[in-house]
This record gives C-alpha cells, structure tokens and sequence, in this order.
C-alpha cells in the first residue's frame, strides 16, 4: 500500500521549485553542448581519432552504443521508480556518472580511440538515463493546462545554459582544434562537468518528490521488472500512446541525427573554423530559445500536436536546404531556423506526451518514452556515420529527411485529448 502523503508533497510547486526544476535544463545542455555537440565531436574526430577515414562511423557507433545501453535500462528504472525508490535517487546516480565520465574525457589525448569512446558512452549513459527522472518531475510540479509553458521554460533555460557555457568556453576554443591547442580544449570538459555538478543541485534539494520512499533492493528491482511486464502487457488498451511512440521514434532519431553530426558537417563540409563553429551554436541555442518558450504558450493554446506538425515540417525544410547549400551564410539562416524547430518539437512531444499518458503510471511510461526516444538514437547516428563515411555527408543527410517525412506522416492518426483542446480555445 502507498504511505499517505505529507503536508509538503500535498502543496502545489513553489515558483521557487519549478526553477529549481527548469535550473536542470540549464545545466545538462552544458555537458550536451561541449561533449556531444560542439567540442569534444571535433575533438574526437581530428585529435583523437586523428581524421581517420572511418572516424564519423566511430562517433556515431560510440552515440548509438551508448543509446543502446539507455534504451536496456530506462523502462525498468522507469518501473522501480514508480515502486517507490525515488526519481531523486536515480536522478543523482546517473548525474555522478556522467559528470565523473566527463572529467574522464579531460584526460583523453590523441590516438586514445578506445577510451574516448568509452568515456563518452559512459557519460552520456549517466546524461540520457537521468532525464527519464527529470522528465517525470513535469507532471508533479504543473497542472496539464500549463505543461507545455512550463516544459517550454525547461529547455529555454537549457538553452540559455548552452549559451553561456559557450561563453565561457569561447577562450579555450579560439585556437582551434589541432593539437597546439588540444589542451586547452580539454578544459571546456572540465567546465561542462563543473556546471553540471553546481547546478543539477538546486532540484535534488529544493523539489520535493510526491511519493513515497522506499529503500534500494533486489524485491524492489523485481517489482520494478513486475510493472514492467504489467505494462507491456497492457499497452494495446493505450493505443494512442502507441501511435505517437512510434511516430516519435522515427522523428526524434532525425532531430538527435543532425544535432550530433551538425557541427562535424560545419566543420568538414562547409570549412568552417572554431570561432564560426561556436557562432553558428550560439545562434542555434538563441533561436532555441524563442522556440522552446513562445511554442510551448503556443502549444498550450492552439494545440500541442498541431504546433508539433509545424515544428517537424520546418525540420524537414532545413534538411532539403542543407543538402544543397554550400554556403556559410546560408547554413547560418538554417542555424536561426534550426533553433527554433529543435526549441518547438522538444519541448511539445514532452508536453503532449504528458497529456496523453495515464497519470497513475507517469513514471515508468515516460520510461518508455525515454525508451522509444534512445532506441532511435541507435540507428540514426550509427546510419549516418556510416553513409558519411562511405560515400559523403550530403548524401548521408539524405536520410535524416527521409526520417522526418516518415515521423511526420505517423503523427497524423495520434489523438490529443479534447478536454484539453477545449480548455485552450
């Protein structure tokens, strides 16, 4: 039986509370900008791996690999806890890890290809299995009618977070990504680490958890597996939430494809330098901003799945133009667009999940869509290392349109629930 609730789990979320939430956002894009995105991608590429021929399919195997591991483990951490051993517990688990794998990084050098990758799996195992415990806050801390401006808020301080570890960052990066300044850039995975670790604390302190709290055991990991099956065997009764998974299993491994090759096509495709590189992010994360905030109020009052199609048609016209553009100035203007459909679809396939899933189960089925959402990531990225590699990054990028024309078409039949259209006219 459930423990009854305390006074203090009873009371809505402080402002206080929901920024503290919202604060976890601004720090793990720190390690998501550096480590998967912007630098340590380059790094890996060009000192690690010393431009090997086969170095895009390596990072894309290391992403994928590390997908693969996360996909094995979120469902049933997701179950476990919902059985009540705290989203809390877990949340800082795989927040040490990543933060001590990422310090790892700091101490890969050229010719490591082994540990680099190695770390990098680790570390992003620890980034992509905590979010399945900060995702699940979202429904504890707002009401239905304000997922989507609170979600949206998540990722605008995310990508705030992004900019300014940029900033910060920025000295260390103007060099270049050779090895005269391989060191240098070593210490922006230090810095990611840092910000990880001061500001992931906020939300393990200040926001209370409204379950009860039982301790880690091997019964309760049984439980854990136990509501698992239960769910699985239950999951033809939620049909719509079926569609939409696997609509956004398709979508979302096109979105985590050009986030994590974005910058390796800026930088061997088009010729773009360190300082370029950083620009174009910046901008990317500024318009992320705007996205992620002003569609979630958009979402929350025309609909979050019409608001979502948008998003998704915009990403498929960046990927047409990208394929042809040869220009910097161009794929500059594609970072503005990027930005704002990377900030819209993020934050609305949360809060749409949100409104569609049964709330007794929250937990272990934003499991699932952590689940649904990695196991993409392992083909995607794997895919277009591969084709990169043996044929070019042009062609590769074929794909990833073809990925999003397909999400997109899936989307269609996914039901939003009407209670909710009614209250946003």
């Amino acid at each position: 039986m459930t423990e009854p609730r305390t006074d203090r789990e009873k009371r809505p979320a402080t402002r206080a509370q929901i920024f503290s939430w919202s604060l976890f956002d601004f720090v793990n894009t720190a390690f998501y900008v550096i480590i998967l995105t912007v630098v340590y991608p380059i790094y890996f590429r060009t000192i690690v791996t010393g431009s090997d021929p086969q170095a895009d399919f390596l990072w894309g195997s290391s992403f994928s690999i590390s997908m693969l591991c996360v996909v094995l483990l979120s469902p049933v951490l997701g179950a476990v806890a919902d059985s009540g051993a705290g989203k809390k517990k877990f949340l800082f688990l795989f927040t040490a890890l990543c933060i001590g794998a990422t310090i790892g990084l700091f101490f890969v050098e050229a010719g490591m290809i082994i540990p680099g990758m190695l770390l990098v799996i680790l570390a992003n195992i620890g980034f992509e299995a905590g979010l399945v415990f900060y995702d699940a806050f979202l429904p504890e801390i707002t009401t239905e009618r304000s997922y989507g401006r609170v979600s949206g808020y998540g990722f605008a301080m995310g990508y705030i977070g992004s900019l300014v570890t940029l900033a910060v960052s920025f000295p260390f990066l103007a060099g270049g990504f050779d090895l005269q300044n391989a060191a240098n850039v070593r210490i922006t995975f230090l810095i990611a680490a840092a910000f990880f670790a001061l500001f992931a604390t906020p939300l393990l302190i200040l926001v209370p958890e409204r379950q009860r709290h039982e301790r880690l055991t091997p019964a309760l990991f049984a439980s854990g597996f136990r509501l698992l099956w239960n769910t699985l065997k239950e999951f033809p009764r939620y049909r719509n939430v079926g569609r939409f998974l696997l609509s956004y299993f398709v979508y979302i491994d096109a979105v985590n494809t050009i986030i994590v090759f974005s910058t390796i096509f800026a930088y061997e495709t088009l010729k773009m330098d360190a300082t370029e590189i950083v620009i174009f992010f910046a901008i990317v994360q500024t318009t992320a901003i705007l996205g992620s905030s002003s569609f979630g109020i958009l979402a929350d009052k025309f609909g979050h799945k019409k608001i979502l199609n948008i998003s998704l048609l915009l990403w498929l016209g960046i990927t047409v133009i990208a394929y042809l553009t040869e220009s910097k100035t161009v794929f500059y203007l594609l970072g503005m667009l990027a930005g704002v459909a990377m900030g819209s679809s993020q934050s609305t396939s949360r809060s749409l999940f949100s409104l569609i899933i049964p709330a007794e189960k929250k937990t272990e089925f934003f499991g699932f869509y952590s689940f649904f959402g990695k196991a993409s990531a392992i083909v995607g990225p794997a895919v277009f290392g591969f084709i990169s590699s043996n044929f070019n990054q042009r062609v590769a990028i074929l794909s990833v349109g073809l990925l999003l024309l397909t999400g997109l078409l899936l989307l269609l039949p996914v039901e939003e629930p009407r209670e909710h259209m009614r209250s946003s006219e």
